[in-house]
């Protein structure tokens, strides 16, 4: 298996990951009552994440878990598209 294979590997489940996570703050916000356009979801899901992270940090003091698995879901794709661009240069 090469490099590119797995990394296209661990690209897709990040990709998994982001999308669950993101489903589960707009889960998260419509259990709480704010209004969240599931329509747009992918849209305005930095101005979601931006929202469940101030709602959990005034209701718990600390930012909610969701937030942070979003933040390294996105990161880790990012990172493995990066990685295979540079490969495929080289």
């Amino acid at each position: 298996m090469s490099y590119t294979n797995i990394l296209i590997a661990i690209g897709l489940l990040a990709l998994m990951w982001y999308v669950t996570t993101t489903i589960l703050i707009y889960d998260a916000l419509c259990k709480r009552n704010i209004k969240v356009s599931f329509l747009f979801l992918r849209f305005l899901i930095l101005k979601y994440a931006s929202q469940y992270k101030e709602i959990t940090l005034k209701e718990t003091g600390k930012v909610g878990p969701l937030f942070y698995h979003w933040i390294i879901s996105i990161n880790i794709d990012l990172a493995s598209a990066i990685f295979i661009l540079l490969i495929r240069i080289v």
